[in-house]
């Protein structure tokens, strides 16, 4: 299964959520990630980076933003938050039914569907991220 993992810069929440997947689920399928307004080109966040490494995931990673292409590759669109969702939709409505938030993929009950950003934040907020997209892309094939 192809997956796109979206966020707004695409330096933090997915490129995090695509490694972790691609750890995770070799075989199952292949993630990618992109960001509603990603600049081309930069680097992962170093906090993702550092996160990824201490649970031996090697990031390489360079920003890209959503194109009609992505849209197109993945069989499944999974957002960070319930605006990433409206404005992937917006776009791209041909998408509507293969775009989620990652959480209410995971748990059609759940109500608070965003997974929060960690920009900005210091080591301990990027490892709460971590632990939370874990704990949701464990839970993908469930």
């Amino acid at each position: 299964m192809n997956v796109l993992f979206v966020c707004t810069g695409n330096t933090c929440r997915s490129p995090m959520a695509a490694a972790i997947f691609n750890n995770k689920w070799k075989g199952k399928g292949q993630a990618k990630s992109v960001g509603i307004f990603a600049a081309e080109g930069e680097s992962a966040a170093y906090h993702s980076i550092q996160i990824l490494k201490e649970q031996g995931i090697d990031l390489q990673h360079q920003s890209a933003q959503i194109t009609e292409e992505h849209v197109d590759w993945a069989e499944l669109i999974l957002t960070m938050t319930a605006s990433h969702k409206a404005m992937v939709l917006s776009q791209y409505p041909k998408a509507a039914d293969k775009t989620f938030t990652i959480k209410e993929y995971v748990d059609k009950q759940a109500t608070n569907i965003d997974v929060l950003d960690p920009y900005g934040g210091d080591l301990q907020v990027y490892r709460s991220t971590y632990t939370e997209l874990s704990d949701l892309i464990n839970r993908l094939f469930d």
